[in-house]
């Protein structure tokens, strides 16, 4: 006789927290975008009306199928545990494609109406390369080790989400370190708030309370929040197409930043995967980057011109004991708040410093399975793979001057930074074969970095044969050194 199956519900109260992190997690890259091109010069028909509209839509499309994606699993393994796949714009893509595709498609065209264009075709053609992507992700994902995939993660969990919120955190240190403790409590400890509301929402209401009675937030900012309000349409357009020609007539130096990006891309929604494995729920990662493909492509089809990736906040879901619900109503909120111009209103009314302290927690919970869902001995791996992210972090701040900025703290600084994601997995995978004793592998990682060095995949500002020769050789250095121990591990013990 059959098991009975089980049912797998559509909203759970451990969905409520999960919506409210990725809710933030998103909202806060909204409005960095917001801000970030309205001070570029963009005018807000195309900020609000085109560009939010469009991540809009990529979100929704993403956030409905990876629920359905849940549900699909959950149905397979007869459970109701499943934890629906985070869905977002990454933040390390997201500045990239401000400062490395939008800003200078401006200053090249001086018209924002085509950088505009130029920045949707290439957020296409974006898209469309991580479904290419998508035939070998399976077979990368078995060849690089876990802890060299979850050390990096870990390292953009560390700087760019726990770090760079712990630093907002702190900046109305009354306000903030109040709902850190509040989230301590209620998802570290996991004791149950009062009135048994949801820790998210609770942390929220309280802080942004608090915030009104100091006076953080006055009385000013509430009512400026809603001259945002408005009707925004999502409708489809041909700023893609029109960009297409741009891109392949004038333009073809913004494309070099495209590939090393969307190769990033494809290797954060794997990372994510795996964590998500690490965890518990095994989704097939080639699905999951032809997912965040087509996501991408259709975003930019709506006017969008930011990639869109598995989320790294899926782990702090998961510990939550998330479900789908979360995500099915992250995109219909998405949705609806960016056609009403809520996104803005409410990125008005509540202060960073009361939602930072919850990013600070989904950074905690990927850090901690970076370590968790590894042996001991692979540690050393974890770390190291994890540092690279420390320049990434600096350069993205300081965008173009960080050459100039950080010279005298040390010239490796901006090169390291560059490919960092692809430095990071290589070091740690070197390092986890190196444990294992596996010297001809290291040997291969290592020749692989030296080939990633020498286009200017790691290493370098842009695409180039021969664009970082040092690097070149010092990698093959290492492999040099990997082979003669291998040779030395063979050679019979007298």
């Amino acid at each position: 006789m059959a098991a009975a199956s089980t049912h797998y519900p559509w909203y759970k109260k451990e969905d409520t927290d999960a919506f409210f992190a990725l809710f933030q997690n998103n909202i806060a890259n909204f409005i960095v975008i917001a801000i970030t091109m309205l001070g570029m010069g963009f005018p807000t028909s195309i900020v609000y009306g085109q560009v939010l509209p469009g991540a809009a839509i990529a979100v929704m499309v993403g956030n409905f199928y990876y629920a359905w994606s849940a549900a699909r699993l959950a149905r397979k393994e007869n459970r109701t545990d499943v934890t629906a796949l985070s869905y977002g714009i990454s933040t390390p893509v997201m500045f990239v494609f401000l400062f490395g595709v939008l800003l200078p498609a401006k200053q090249l065209t001086g018209d924002v109406e085509l950088a505009w264009k130029v920045a949707v075709a290439a957020c296409f053609i974006s898209g469309a390369i991580e479904a290419a992507i998508s035939i070998i992700g399976r077979w990368v994902q078995y060849h690089l080790p876990r802890a060299a995939m979850l050390g990096a993660v870990a390292g953009v969990a560390l700087t760019f989400i726990a770090g760079e919120m712990l630093f907002k955190t702190l900046e109305v240190p009354v306000i903030g370190l109040l709902v850190l403790a509040i989230i301590i409590v209620g998802l570290v400890a996991r004791v149950s708030m009062p009135f048994k509301l949801p820790t998210s929402l609770f942390a929220i209401v309280i802080g942004t309370a608090m915030a009104y009675l100091i006076g953080d937030a006055g009385s000013e900012r509430f009512s400026d929040a809603f001259t945002h309000l408005g009707f925004y349409p999502l409708l489809p357009n041909l700023a893609w197409f029109e960009g297409l020609g741009l891109l392949f007539t004038g333009m073809l130096a913004v494309l070099t930043v495209v590939l090393p990006i969307t190769l990033y891309n494809a290797i954060e929604t794997m990372n994510n995967v795996e964590a998500m494995e690490a965890a518990g729920d095994k989704y097939d990662v080639r699905e999951c980057q032809a997912a965040d493909g087509v996501g991408t492509m259709i975003g930019a089809l709506f006017g969008g011109v930011f990639p869109t990736t598995v989320y790294i906040a899926t782990v702090g879901a998961k510990w939550m004991g998330a479900g789908r619900g979360y995500s099915l109503l992250n995109g219909a909120v998405y949705a609806i708040a960016t056609m009403t111009g809520l996104i803005a209103v409410l990125a008005a009314i509540i202060p960073v410093s009361v939602v930072a302290p919850i990013l600070v927690f989904v950074g905690m919970s990927m850090i901690a399975t970076a370590f968790q869902a590894n042996d001991t001995r692979y540690y050393p791996a974890v770390a190291l793979a994890m540092l690279p992210y420390f320049a990434n972090y600096i350069m993205t701040r300081f965008n173009r001057g960080a050459g100039e900025v950080v010279s005298d703290i040390s010239s490796a600084i901006v090169v390291m930074g560059q490919g960092a994601m692809f430095m990071a997995i290589l070091l740690g995978a070197m390092t986890v074969s190196v444990i294992d004793h596996q010297f001809r592998r290291a040997a291969a990682f290592a020749a692989i970095a030296a080939g990633f060095s020498f286009i200017g995949l790691m290493h370098a500002p842009k695409l180039a044969f021969n664009a970082a020769p040092e690097f070149v050789m010092g990698y093959l250095a290492m492999a040099l050194l990997f082979v003669y121990f291998s040779f030395q591990e063979a050679s019979p013990k007298r």
